[in-house]
């Protein structure tokens, strides 16, 4: 793991919340806000009540993408026990996931509570179950082949501005990275658009990098991990065609 990742360990402790310390900031440092209705497969989680290792609690949210009527898609490190360690459930007192609204303080779009948690087995992914199903909100498209390298991205969060003093965005914003390089389970990217170091930030882990090719978006990988933002070093993203088996595996299963 390098410097500043998209963790939820960076999130907001349930007394600053409570002593209204936060205040609203922009996602993707550098980007620029998503119009009111696009993307809506963008997803916000919100986790409140997430116990620590010192018996307390806090506070913390990711990002995300509708990648099933009734599954959001998201980084497997957004669900993490006490002790830093991904479990496949809910940790917090409640979790719930924000879909279909660009400006979180309007009334569009769906919230429902996370009833459930897979992890990947490979790779920084989880899949989150939602109470129930959406019908009126297209999935995101999953991505089966390999990107290449050159390929531009574009990334959706509802994550900070900066990594200093973070705090999550009550609008969603958007940017463009470009891949420079394919591991076998990790996607390289720098920053595109709208500047060199347009990159995600704190709350963005999870969000989606997706290509867009005739009005279709099509999911290549997810926020993973990187230095403070913004930056114009090397971006780590989780990438998802070598586990599209998986997916579709778990988000057509009946649990």
């Amino acid at each position: 793991m390098r410097g500043r990742s998209r963790w939820a360990i960076a999130a907001m402790t349930l007394l600053s919340v409570l002593a209204g310390g936060a205040t609203p900031a922009n996602a993707v440092a550098n980007g620029e806000p998503v119009p009111i209705g696009k993307y809506r497969f963008s997803v916000k989680l919100t986790m409140t009540g997430i116990p620590t290792a010192d018996g307390g609690k806090r506070n913390s949210a990711c990002s995300g993408a509708l990648i099933a009527p009734q599954w959001v898609i998201t980084a497997g490190h957004c669900f993490r026990d006490a002790n830093g360690v991904r479990v496949e459930y809910p940790v917090a007192d409640l979790t719930t996931a924000t879909v279909g609204r660009t400006d979180l303080t309007g009334t569009g779009g769906h919230v429902l509570k996370v009833i459930a948690v897979k992890q990947s087995p490979t790779a920084d992914v989880s899949l989150a179950k939602l109470e129930k199903p959406i019908r009126d909100i297209r999935p995101i498209r999953l991505g089966t082949r390999a990107p290449e390298v050159g390929t531009i991205l574009r990334v959706t969060g509802y994550g900070s501005l900066t990594s200093t003093n973070p705090t999550p965005s009550t609008r969603l914003q958007t940017g463009q990275l470009i891949i420079v390089s394919v591991d076998d389970a990790v996607l390289g990217l720098n920053g595109y658009a709208p500047q060199p170091d347009t990159t995600p930030c704190p709350y963005d882990s999870g969000g989606p990098y997706f290509t867009e090719r005739h009005g279709i978006a099509t999911l290549a990988g997810l926020v993973s991990n990187g230095p403070s933002c913004p930056h114009t070093s090397v971006e780590n993203a989780s990438r998802t065609d070598d586990i599209a088996g998986w997916i579709r595996s778990v988000t057509r299963t009946k649990y």
